[in-house]
């Protein structure tokens, strides 16, 4: 199966756009806000299991040696790196599909995000009560899935009963086609199965985007561990996760403590603390995960004035990509002059790049590659616009 295949048999949950956002979830008392301190470097209340009743957003850069090496390369007036949404929702308890706890308040907040970071906890202190009086991580993370996966199910039957009511009154063939979708999103929901998890045809995909599932959203487990487990790298419940994730979509799994993480928030040298602990920190893996989980990537624009990165989904064409700079742009699309990041980098600067015949001109439906260098060339109906390399 090709690239294009693969991505577009796999639902996109969340909406289509630029700015996009990760939530953190989980149980209540996992550490959830703690970690969310640690990714932001806010302050938000925390040992409350109910202390972001109102999600709490922020705005984290996304951590890329490439646009290090172009801001160097180009010393600008201006930089502005690729940046994730991080929203902390408060903790989820059993039931929630039915009101209990925060209940539907809950389910809401997960609906205005793109992707999910499950906190898990693994970590053993008799200080912080379980929410369910025993650590179990398997158990936490089925209840999250269960929960979802309930409150599509609701959301899906009273879907199919009003497009069933439409389509006898007056047949069309579209809203057919929408029915005959979410009949199979029952039929899966009821053997239990979240929406990411199916295969899809491109067309049934477009119908799915429009109703944004729960369970349809990208899901990165952060199995939160004591400070000594995670320099160890080990943990007892870690081969049962394995193995539910196997069973349950294949999600991606990141260990980290969020205990450590705030040693070396307060060291003086974070560089040489981890040194010295023998551990790296987790934060800007966990940031670089929930990015590629929500299938994104990014071109750059670079120049004297400013060199920023672009924030686009993979598979974006040339034309669509412009249309993140400004809308009216996508209108009067006329080529993209394209270098690739090693090329400049090797080359040394746009003039040697162009000068030995790396750049490339390209249509509007080039496929955009992560790291891209671009010069959108644009016509307008009063002059040609440029974002430009220079």
């Amino acid at each position: 199966m090709c690239i294009r295949d693969r991505y577009q048999r796999r639902v996109h949950g969340g909406r289509v756009g630029n700015t996009l956002k990760m939530g953190l979830v989980g149980l209540p008392s996992v550490g959830k806000s703690l970690t969310f301190n640690l990714l932001t470097n806010l302050s938000v209340p925390t040992g409350n299991a109910y202390s972001s009743v109102n999600p709490n957003i922020a705005q984290v850069a996304i951590p890329d040696p490439r646009f290090d090496k172009l801001a160097a390369m180009f010393n600008p007036k201006k930089r502005t790196p690729a940046t994730l949404l991080i929203t902390d929702i408060a903790g989820l308890v059993p039931g929630a599909s039915e009101g209990r706890g925060l209940g539907n308040a809950f389910l809401s907040h997960i609906q205005g995000v793109d992707g999910v970071y499950n906190v898990v906890r693994l970590f053993e202190d008799s200080t912080v009560a379980h929410s369910e009086g025993e650590i179990n991580p398997v158990a936490d993370m089925q209840t999250v899935h269960d929960e979802l996966v309930a409150k599509d199910l609701q959301g899906v039957l009273g879907k199919i009963e009003d497009l069933e009511r439409t389509v006898k009154k007056v047949p069309d063939k579209n809203k057919q086609d929408e029915l005959e979708v979410l009949i199979k999103v029952r039929a899966k929901l009821q053997e239990n199965i979240s929406v990411k998890d199916c295969d899809w045809t491109p067309n049934d995909i477009d119908i799915l985007n429009k109703y944004q599932f729960l369970s349809a959203k990208p899901m990165v487990y952060l199995l939160n561990m004591s400070p000594e487990e995670y320099k160890k790298k080990t943990n007892k419940h870690l081969p049962k996760i394995v193995e539910w994730v196997k069973k349950n979509g294949e999600s991606s799994l990141v260990p980290y403590s969020a205990l450590y993480e705030s040693e070396v928030q307060a060291a003086e040298n974070k560089e040489e603390f981890c040194k010295t602990a023998g551990s790296p920190s987790a934060i800007s893996k966990i940031i670089k995960v929930g990015y590629k989980e929500l299938h994104l990537v990014h071109f750059f624009t670079v120049g004297p004035d400013e060199v920023k990165a672009w924030t686009i989904r993979e598979l974006t064409t040339a034309k669509k990509a412009v249309a993140v700079i400004h809308t009216d742009m996508e209108k009067g699309f006329v080529c993209a002059d394209v270098i690739k990041y090693q090329d400049l980098i090797e080359c040394g600067s746009e003039g040697e790049a162009k000068a030995q015949g790396k750049e490339k001109q390209q249509g509007k439906e080039y496929i955009v590659e992560d790291g891209d260098c671009i010069e959108f060339k644009v016509n307008s109906a009063k002059k040609k616009k440029k974002q430009s390399l220079e």
